[in-house]
């Protein structure tokens, strides 16, 4: 299956950003691609074999969806993958890089929308992690 990959470097140290990626009270904060959208509610399981379920939706109401997968692996402050409920996997990395962490996420492609559109919206959402982190 065929994979993107996207990345960026967060300007904090580890603890924090693993506390804000994977805790549900920072995750509501940044989990969404354009401003006119929101994430209102996020359940996270962080434990191989459970769970995870972020809604994400337009502000106005209009739509929406949930987000969710479930853990196949972990390793604190490293690394994250799980399987999407449709059953695509994601990779999670975390590097330390200096005073900084390198986040490289690669996820398979679904076919509903163009290769594009999709690195475009989950690189937005990093960014989106990226100045939530640097700016708390």
């Amino acid at each position: 299956m065929k994979t993107i990959t996207v990345e960026t470097k967060v300007n904090s140290g580890i603890d924090k950003i693993w506390d804000s990626w994977t805790k549900p009270e920072h995750i509501v904060k940044w989990n969404f691609a354009i401003p006119e959208w929101h994430c209102p509610r996020a359940e996270n399981y962080l434990e191989v074999g459970k769970s995870f379920n972020y809604r994400m939706e337009a502000k106005d109401g209009s739509m929406g969806f949930d987000y969710e997968g479930t853990y196949t692996k972990i390793k604190s402050n490293a690394a994250i993958e799980y399987a999407l409920s449709d059953g695509r996997k994601v990779n999670i990395n975390f590097e330390k890089d200096g005073d900084a962490v390198s986040i490289i996420e690669t996820f398979e492609v679904e076919d509903t929308n163009t290769l594009e559109q999709q690195k475009q919206g989950w690189q937005t959402i990093l960014d989106n992690f990226k100045k939530y982190v640097e700016s708390n």
